[in-house]
């Protein structure tokens, strides 16, 4: 947290948060909801200025009931979560998070049922940018075999159809050193299990 930020708080210590005006889309873009958005259930203007952006990344963070929001100055502006916390993009080392970090070694990674893949890292829980989802995928593989695109496909429906979930295995970043176990879990499940809300609200009860 910057430390201008950290006096404001000090200064103001009781200015009551924002709800509703700010969101994370899936692709990792912020986006401003004014109340014609929110009246019609908009997504909202994309957020485009370097400074603004890097203010929010900075400041970015959850409260004890699982709720993100950006300090703003003294003031919370609680987050709408169109998927995950982190949106996450494949890089050159391996996955850079929308905020600009770093995503640390992931130790599992998931599919929900629309085919959108899901990592985890400690508590860190990211979904990756779907226009990085073919450079992911052609390293997945099933009893020591990689997949095809179909043989993925029928593994996803497989999952859809049955009470099983039948354990892939993901190459990270290609290497046969480190692989990482791939299952089936929706997006709402993880959050749950992490202790995270995807709709902050005052009256949300504590996680």
């Amino acid at each position: 947290m910057d430390d201008i930020v950290k006096a404001a708080i000090a200064k103001w210590p009781n200015v009551p948060a924002c709800y509703g005006w700010l969101a994370l889309d899936a692709r990792g873009n912020w986006r401003m909801r004014d109340a014609r958005c929110q009246a019609l259930n908009l997504p909202g203007d994309i957020i485009r200025h370097p400074s603004l952006l890097s203010f929010i990344n900075r400041n970015y963070q959850h409260d004890d009931k699982g709720q993100w929001y950006f300090q703003n100055g003294p003031q919370k502006v609680y987050v709408d979560l169109a998927a995950t916390p982190y949106i996450a993009r494949t890089s050159a080392t391996g996955f850079t998070l929308h905020t600009g970090d770093t995503l640390p070694l992931p130790d599992a990674a998931f599919f929900n049922s629309e085919g959108n893949l899901i990592l985890r890292s400690n508590t860190i829980l990211a979904q990756l940018d779907d226009r990085d989802l073919a450079e992911v995928s052609g390293y997945l593989y099933e009893n020591k075999r990689l997949l095809n695109d179909d043989e993925f496909m029928e593994w996803l429906e497989r999952t859809n159809q049955s009470n099983s979930n039948p354990q892939l295995m993901w190459r990270y970043q290609g290497k046969s050193d480190y692989a990482i176990p791939v299952a089936k879990n929706e997006l709402a499940d993880l959050m749950l299990t992490l202790g995270f809300q995807s709709h902050p609200a005052a009256d949300h009860p504590s996680a």
